[in-house]
Protein backbone atom coordinates (compact mmCIF):
# COMPACT_ATOMS: atom_id res chain seq x y z
CA UNK A 1 0.00 0.00 0.00
CA UNK A 2 1.60 3.51 -0.49
CA UNK A 3 2.08 5.60 2.14
CA UNK A 4 -0.52 8.77 1.43
CA UNK A 5 -0.29 10.16 4.81
CA UNK A 6 1.37 13.44 5.89
CA UNK A 7 1.91 15.52 8.83
CA UNK A 8 1.47 19.17 8.86
CA UNK A 9 3.49 20.86 11.65
CA UNK A 10 1.08 23.69 12.71
CA UNK A 11 -3.02 23.85 13.00
CA UNK A 12 -3.00 26.82 10.61
CA UNK A 13 -1.51 23.93 7.36
CA UNK A 14 -5.68 22.52 8.50
CA UNK A 15 -7.98 22.65 5.15
CA UNK A 16 -4.86 22.53 2.48
CA UNK A 17 -6.70 20.29 0.84
CA UNK A 18 -9.95 21.67 0.50
CA UNK A 19 -7.75 24.42 -1.33
CA UNK A 20 -7.21 21.50 -3.77
CA UNK A 21 -11.00 20.69 -4.40
CA UNK A 22 -12.33 21.40 -8.01
CA UNK A 23 -8.97 22.07 -9.30
CA UNK A 24 -9.18 18.81 -11.91
CA UNK A 25 -8.31 20.52 -15.11
CA UNK A 26 -10.88 21.41 -18.07
CA UNK A 27 -12.41 18.53 -18.80
CA UNK A 28 -16.56 18.58 -18.68
CA UNK A 29 -17.52 15.27 -17.64
CA UNK A 30 -21.41 16.53 -17.42
CA UNK A 31 -23.75 14.92 -19.68
CA UNK A 32 -25.55 15.55 -22.42
CA UNK A 33 -28.52 16.75 -19.86
CA UNK A 34 -25.64 18.60 -18.08
CA UNK A 35 -25.96 15.81 -15.44
CA UNK A 36 -22.77 14.54 -13.59
CA UNK A 37 -22.86 10.81 -14.33
CA UNK A 38 -20.37 10.04 -11.59
CA UNK A 39 -22.83 11.78 -9.10
CA UNK A 40 -24.59 9.11 -7.80
CA UNK A 41 -21.22 6.45 -7.73
CA UNK A 42 -20.09 9.32 -5.38
CA UNK A 43 -22.60 9.76 -3.50
CA UNK A 44 -22.64 6.42 -2.10
CA UNK A 45 -18.87 6.35 -0.63
CA UNK A 46 -18.18 7.52 2.34
CA UNK A 47 -16.63 11.25 2.83
CA UNK A 48 -14.68 12.48 5.59
CA UNK A 49 -14.77 16.27 5.96
CA UNK A 50 -16.38 16.49 2.81
CA UNK A 51 -13.47 14.93 0.66
CA UNK A 52 -11.45 11.82 0.25
CA UNK A 53 -9.39 12.96 3.30
CA UNK A 54 -9.33 11.84 6.93
CA UNK A 55 -7.68 14.86 9.07
CA UNK A 56 -6.29 13.51 11.98
CA UNK A 57 -5.52 16.54 14.54
CA UNK A 58 -3.08 15.43 16.75
CA UNK A 59 -2.29 17.70 20.32
CA UNK A 60 0.84 18.98 21.35
CA UNK A 61 0.98 16.92 24.26
CA UNK A 62 4.57 15.47 22.69
CA UNK A 63 8.10 17.03 21.63
CA UNK A 64 6.36 17.24 17.67
CA UNK A 65 9.31 15.71 16.28
CA UNK A 66 8.31 12.61 17.65
CA UNK A 67 4.67 12.40 16.14
CA UNK A 68 5.31 11.17 12.48
CA UNK A 69 7.21 7.78 14.02
CA UNK A 70 5.17 6.98 16.19
CA UNK A 71 1.83 7.92 14.87
CA UNK A 72 2.68 6.38 11.04
CA UNK A 73 1.65 2.71 11.66
CA UNK A 74 -1.80 3.70 13.37
CA UNK A 75 -2.47 6.27 10.51
CA UNK A 76 -1.76 3.67 7.97
CA UNK A 77 -4.21 1.36 10.09
CA UNK A 78 -7.19 3.36 9.36
CA UNK A 79 -6.36 4.17 5.95
CA UNK A 80 -6.17 0.65 5.08
CA UNK A 81 -9.07 -0.51 7.06
CA UNK A 82 -11.48 1.93 5.79
CA UNK A 83 -10.60 1.59 2.39
CA UNK A 84 -10.91 -2.38 2.95
CA UNK A 85 -14.04 -2.51 4.64
CA UNK A 86 -16.09 0.48 3.75
CA UNK A 87 -17.35 1.98 0.33
CA UNK A 88 -14.63 5.00 0.39
CA UNK A 89 -12.81 6.78 -2.27
CA UNK A 90 -10.41 5.07 -4.06
CA UNK A 91 -7.69 7.98 -3.29
CA UNK A 92 -8.61 7.95 0.47
CA UNK A 93 -5.50 9.21 2.68
CA UNK A 94 -4.92 10.07 5.72
CA UNK A 95 -3.09 13.63 7.06
CA UNK A 96 -2.17 14.49 10.58
CA UNK A 97 -1.89 17.92 11.85
CA UNK A 98 -0.33 19.11 14.62
CA UNK A 99 -2.13 21.32 16.48
CA UNK A 100 -0.84 24.66 18.05
CA UNK A 101 -3.09 23.85 21.18
CA UNK A 102 -6.14 22.20 22.33
CA UNK A 103 -8.56 25.00 21.14
CA UNK A 104 -7.01 25.12 17.73
CA UNK A 105 -8.07 20.87 17.56
CA UNK A 106 -11.39 21.35 19.29
CA UNK A 107 -12.20 24.16 16.92
CA UNK A 108 -11.60 22.53 13.39
CA UNK A 109 -13.63 19.51 14.45
CA UNK A 110 -16.52 22.51 14.68
CA UNK A 111 -15.54 23.51 11.59
CA UNK A 112 -15.82 20.13 9.50
CA UNK A 113 -11.61 20.69 8.84
CA UNK A 114 -10.49 17.94 11.59
CA UNK A 115 -12.33 14.47 11.26
CA UNK A 116 -10.72 12.84 14.08
CA UNK A 117 -8.36 13.75 16.87
CA UNK A 118 -6.53 13.02 20.22
CA UNK A 119 -7.12 15.40 23.05
CA UNK A 120 -7.21 15.65 26.70
CA UNK A 121 -10.41 15.18 28.62
CA UNK A 122 -10.92 18.97 29.56
CA UNK A 123 -10.98 19.94 25.49
CA UNK A 124 -13.44 17.31 24.65
CA UNK A 125 -15.90 17.84 27.27
CA UNK A 126 -15.58 21.25 26.33
CA UNK A 127 -15.72 20.26 22.82
CA UNK A 128 -19.17 18.12 23.37
CA UNK A 129 -20.93 20.78 25.15
CA UNK A 130 -20.06 23.34 22.25
CA UNK A 131 -21.30 20.92 19.98
CA UNK A 132 -17.52 20.31 18.02
CA UNK A 133 -16.78 17.22 19.00
CA UNK A 134 -18.42 13.72 20.22
CA UNK A 135 -16.14 11.50 22.15
CA UNK A 136 -15.67 7.77 21.00
CA UNK A 137 -13.14 6.53 22.52
CA UNK A 138 -10.89 6.22 25.55
CA UNK A 139 -7.11 5.34 25.57
CA UNK A 140 -4.94 3.13 27.54
CA UNK A 141 -1.33 3.96 28.91
CA UNK A 142 1.28 3.44 31.36
CA UNK A 143 -0.59 0.49 33.17
CA UNK A 144 -3.91 2.24 33.72
CA UNK A 145 -6.68 3.69 32.34
CA UNK A 146 -6.64 6.96 34.54
CA UNK A 147 -3.59 9.36 35.53
CA UNK A 148 -2.72 11.97 38.01
CA UNK A 149 -2.14 16.11 37.59
CA UNK A 150 0.85 17.33 39.72
CA UNK A 151 2.40 20.59 40.57
CA UNK A 152 6.28 20.81 41.33
CA UNK A 153 8.40 23.10 42.45
CA UNK A 154 12.50 23.08 42.37
CA UNK A 155 14.42 20.68 44.37
CA UNK A 156 15.49 23.86 46.11
CA UNK A 157 12.23 25.84 46.69
CA UNK A 158 11.08 27.14 50.14
CA UNK A 159 7.65 26.50 48.48
CA UNK A 160 6.17 23.81 50.91
CA UNK A 161 1.88 24.17 50.09
CA UNK A 162 -0.12 25.51 47.64
CA UNK A 163 -1.02 29.15 49.73
CA UNK A 164 2.88 29.39 49.09
CA UNK A 165 2.36 30.20 44.94
CA UNK A 166 0.74 33.76 45.77
CA UNK A 167 2.96 36.13 44.10
CA UNK A 168 4.96 33.32 42.42
CA UNK A 169 5.16 32.22 39.03
CA UNK A 170 3.56 29.19 37.55
CA UNK A 171 3.95 27.57 34.43
CA UNK A 172 0.64 25.27 33.34
CA UNK A 173 0.88 23.56 29.96
CA UNK A 174 -2.14 24.24 28.08
CA UNK A 175 -5.51 26.72 29.00
CA UNK A 176 -7.68 23.24 28.27
CA UNK A 177 -5.22 20.68 29.76
CA UNK A 178 -6.92 18.49 32.39
CA UNK A 179 -3.75 17.77 34.15
CA UNK A 180 -1.74 20.46 33.11
CA UNK A 181 -4.18 23.34 34.40
CA UNK A 182 -7.73 22.52 35.18
CA UNK A 183 -6.90 20.47 38.29
CA UNK A 184 -4.09 21.97 39.38
CA UNK A 185 -6.06 25.49 39.33
CA UNK A 186 -8.69 24.11 40.85
CA UNK A 187 -6.49 22.42 43.97
CA UNK A 188 -4.75 25.96 44.02
CA UNK A 189 -8.57 27.59 44.60
CA UNK A 190 -9.76 25.17 46.86
CA UNK A 191 -6.83 24.07 48.86
CA UNK A 192 -5.10 26.38 48.73
CA UNK A 193 -7.27 29.37 48.88
CA UNK A 194 -5.75 31.07 46.66
CA UNK A 195 -7.53 33.96 43.89
CA UNK A 196 -7.38 31.92 40.01
CA UNK A 197 -9.32 35.41 38.89
CA UNK A 198 -10.77 34.44 35.18
CA UNK A 199 -8.34 31.37 35.10
CA UNK A 200 -7.60 29.58 32.88
CA UNK A 201 -9.80 32.22 30.42
CA UNK A 202 -8.68 35.34 29.64
CA UNK A 203 -4.88 36.61 30.52
CA UNK A 204 -4.67 35.88 34.60
CA UNK A 205 -4.20 39.74 35.53
CA UNK A 206 -6.69 39.27 38.27
CA UNK A 207 -4.99 35.99 39.63
CA UNK A 208 -3.03 36.15 43.03
CA UNK A 209 0.19 34.73 41.03
CA UNK A 210 1.62 35.04 37.08
CA UNK A 211 0.49 32.15 34.86
CA UNK A 212 2.62 31.33 31.95
CA UNK A 213 1.60 28.49 29.51
CA UNK A 214 4.57 26.24 27.85
CA UNK A 215 2.04 24.98 25.57
CA UNK A 216 2.49 21.32 26.34
CA UNK A 217 3.42 19.40 29.68
CA UNK A 218 7.06 18.91 28.48
CA UNK A 219 7.29 22.48 28.22
CA UNK A 220 5.93 22.89 31.61
CA UNK A 221 8.49 21.25 32.80
CA UNK A 222 11.49 22.89 31.08
CA UNK A 223 9.99 26.24 31.98
CA UNK A 224 10.72 24.92 35.45
CA UNK A 225 13.91 23.26 34.89
CA UNK A 226 15.43 26.27 33.10
CA UNK A 227 14.35 28.64 36.34
CA UNK A 228 11.82 30.34 34.40
CA UNK A 229 9.04 29.25 36.83
CA UNK A 230 8.61 28.73 40.95
CA UNK A 231 6.24 25.92 39.92
CA UNK A 232 5.18 24.19 37.18
CA UNK A 233 1.75 22.23 36.64
CA UNK A 234 1.67 19.15 34.36
CA UNK A 235 0.39 15.75 33.87
CA UNK A 236 2.46 12.85 36.30
CA UNK A 237 3.64 11.39 33.28
CA UNK A 238 5.87 13.85 32.83
CA UNK A 239 7.42 12.75 35.90
CA UNK A 240 6.46 8.90 36.34
CA UNK A 241 7.18 8.04 32.86
CA UNK A 242 10.19 9.05 29.88
CA UNK A 243 7.48 11.62 27.86
CA UNK A 244 10.55 14.27 28.51
CA UNK A 245 12.64 13.65 31.21
CA UNK A 246 13.31 10.20 32.30
CA UNK A 247 12.00 9.13 35.98
CA UNK A 248 15.81 10.02 37.56
CA UNK A 249 16.44 12.70 35.82
CA UNK A 250 12.72 14.76 37.21
CA UNK A 251 13.92 13.76 40.56
CA UNK A 252 17.08 15.80 40.29
CA UNK A 253 15.40 18.85 39.28
CA UNK A 254 11.99 18.60 40.85
CA UNK A 255 9.49 17.99 43.87
CA UNK A 256 6.10 17.08 43.50
CA UNK A 257 3.98 19.34 45.68
CA UNK A 258 0.52 18.49 44.95
CA UNK A 259 -0.95 15.40 43.08
CA UNK A 260 -4.71 14.84 42.26
CA UNK A 261 -5.25 10.98 40.69
CA UNK A 262 -8.07 9.48 39.17
CA UNK A 263 -8.41 11.94 36.19
CA UNK A 264 -9.49 9.74 33.40
CA UNK A 265 -7.13 9.01 30.48
CA UNK A 266 -7.51 11.37 27.48
CA UNK A 267 -10.16 10.31 24.92
CA UNK A 268 -10.15 10.10 21.06
CA UNK A 269 -12.83 12.21 19.47
CA UNK A 270 -14.73 12.90 16.21
CA UNK A 271 -16.06 15.96 14.52
CA UNK A 272 -19.78 16.67 14.85
CA UNK A 273 -19.89 17.26 11.37
CA UNK A 274 -19.33 13.77 9.75
CA UNK A 275 -21.62 11.25 9.57
CA UNK A 276 -22.82 8.79 12.08
CA UNK A 277 -21.55 6.00 9.76
CA UNK A 278 -17.96 7.87 9.22
CA UNK A 279 -17.98 8.33 13.37
CA UNK A 280 -19.00 4.68 13.28
CA UNK A 281 -16.43 3.56 10.72
CA UNK A 282 -13.32 5.52 12.48
CA UNK A 283 -13.81 4.23 15.72
CA UNK A 284 -14.21 0.40 14.63
CA UNK A 285 -10.81 1.04 13.16
CA UNK A 286 -9.19 1.73 16.24
CA UNK A 287 -11.12 -1.21 17.98
CA UNK A 288 -10.09 -3.59 15.25
CA UNK A 289 -6.60 -2.29 15.17
CA UNK A 290 -3.66 -4.78 16.24
CA UNK A 291 -1.23 -4.17 19.10
CA UNK A 292 1.62 -3.31 15.99
CA UNK A 293 -0.19 -0.01 15.24
CA UNK A 294 1.13 1.41 18.51
CA UNK A 295 4.64 0.24 18.37
CA UNK A 296 5.91 3.05 15.84
CA UNK A 297 7.85 3.00 12.95
CA UNK A 298 9.84 0.29 13.68
CA UNK A 299 7.39 -2.14 14.36
CA UNK A 300 8.93 -2.94 17.96
CA UNK A 301 7.44 -2.57 21.07
CA UNK A 302 9.52 -1.29 23.70
CA UNK A 303 11.56 1.06 21.75
CA UNK A 304 11.57 5.12 21.43
CA UNK A 305 8.75 5.47 19.03
CA UNK A 306 6.13 3.51 20.71
CA UNK A 307 2.93 5.72 21.27
CA UNK A 308 1.94 6.38 24.52
CA UNK A 309 -1.31 4.52 24.43
CA UNK A 310 -1.20 0.65 23.78
CA UNK A 311 -4.84 0.22 23.52
CA UNK A 312 -8.64 1.73 23.31
CA UNK A 313 -12.26 1.44 24.67
CA UNK A 314 -15.45 2.45 23.74
CA UNK A 315 -16.63 5.84 25.94
CA UNK A 316 -18.36 8.56 25.95
CA UNK A 317 -19.31 11.71 27.65
CA UNK A 318 -20.05 10.22 30.87
CA UNK A 319 -16.96 8.59 31.26
CA UNK A 320 -15.52 12.34 31.89
CA UNK A 321 -18.52 13.91 34.24
CA UNK A 322 -15.32 13.73 37.02
CA UNK A 323 -13.51 16.12 34.58
CA UNK A 324 -16.76 18.18 33.40
CA UNK A 325 -17.27 18.58 37.48
CA UNK A 326 -14.70 20.14 38.06
CA UNK A 327 -15.07 22.42 35.16
CA UNK A 328 -18.18 23.29 36.44
CA UNK A 329 -16.86 24.25 39.60
CA UNK A 330 -14.68 26.82 38.07
CA UNK A 331 -17.29 28.20 35.79
CA UNK A 332 -15.19 27.36 32.40
CA UNK A 333 -17.95 27.53 29.58
CA UNK A 334 -17.36 28.12 25.71
CA UNK A 335 -16.01 31.53 26.26
CA UNK A 336 -12.39 29.49 26.50
CA UNK A 337 -12.70 29.68 23.11
CA UNK A 338 -13.37 33.30 22.45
Amino acid sequence: MSRRRTFLKTAGSVGVAGLLAGCTGGSDNSGDDGSDPTATETSDKMTFGGDGTVDFGISPSVPQEDLEVQYAPLMDHIESYLGDNYEVSDNLSVKGTVGSNYSAIIQSLGQGTTDLAETGPFAAALGVKTGNAEIVLQRYGYGSWEYASIIATPNDSDITELSDLSGKTVAFSDRLSTSGCLYPLYSMSSDGDLDIGELPEGNGSQAEFEARFAGGHVGSYTLLKEGQVDAAAMGGFVRDTKAGPTPDEWQEVATTLHEDDGLPRAPMVVSSELSDEAKTAIQQAFLDAPDSVYYGSDGEDGTNDDLWFGRVREASQDRYQSVIDVANELGVGADIFE
